[in-house]
């Protein structure tokens, strides 16, 4: 699978995550009665995804406390971290299957955790691993690649703009080799797609999962202006549809 989703930065993405590699550390303390969310970072991951996620919890009008989680952060990736999280988020990163051998020891932990009454959200890559082949069996459903599916209108890994329609409007997001979702003949109650591909394949939905939700994502609507730029695109103000996203995996 990694050959078909090498879900990786390009060079020049990577030269600029490097130039804002010197950005503040994430605070050394909680901040007591604020919902805590948990942005991975670590193996898996790559220089400037999990920050974006992170900037859009930050933005989100939800007053989280916003942690980084993983094996060289203050708050490792545990059963134990989860239990005190509202949510926890999952960003792109590298390839598939790759990031999911890193990341199984922690699937039967992210399972629980969503069962319980947890929020699970992805992005990208995040979104690849909500599904089962490989993945945590979050989704009523799987995914693929979205490049791969007939109609799509990019055909390579490279960085580049689809066109989606979320809820009711056509929006241009920031897009890298992401998934596309496949529900089950009967994926039960509860279950929102919130934009399809110009092809009709599902761009992100959100989903319950046990007592808690699930909410993810195929393109990237949490890219920040220097995404754009560092690829040659033109920039595109999609922050609207990652707080959309966050408002449906926190609310049922």
């Amino acid at each position: 699978m990694d050959d078909l989703v090498r879900h990786a930065m390009r060079p020049q993405r990577i030269l600029g995550a490097l130039r804002r590699a010197l950005r503040p550390a994430q605070p050394p303390r909680r901040r007591p009665g604020r919902p805590l969310a948990l942005v991975y970072r670590g193996p898996g991951s790559v220089p400037g995804c999990p920050e974006a996620v992170a900037a859009l919890l930050s933005a989100a009008p939800w007053g989280f406390d916003v942690r980084y989680t993983g094996p060289y952060e203050d708050l490792p990736l545990s059963a134990e971290t989860l239990a005190g999280a509202a949510l926890y988020a999952q960003p792109g990163g590298g390839g598939l299957s790759r990031a999911y051998r890193r990341l199984r020891r922690h699937r039967d932990e992210i399972r629980e955790y969503v069962a319980g009454g947890g929020r699970y959200l992805g992005f990208c890559l995040g979104g690849y691993l909500a599904g089962a082949t490989p993945g945590f069996a979050l989704l009523p459903g799987d995914t693929d690649q979205y490049i791969a599916s007939p109609g799509a209108t990019v055909h390579d890994e490279e960085d580049r703009l689809v066109e989606v329609r979320w809820r009711d409007r056509t929006r241009t997001v920031f897009f890298q080799d992401g998934p596309h979702f496949v529900l089950d003949a009967r994926p039960g109650p509860g279950v929102r797609v919130l934009a399809t591909y110009t092809n009709g394949t599902i761009a992100a939905l959100a989903a319950p999962f046990g007592q808690g939700r699930v909410a993810v994502v195929g393109p990237h609507p949490e890219a920040t202006d220097d995404w754009f730029t560092d690829a040659h695109l033109p920039v595109q103000h999609t922050h609207d549809l990652g707080l959309d996203l966050v408002d449906a995996v926190m609310t049922p």
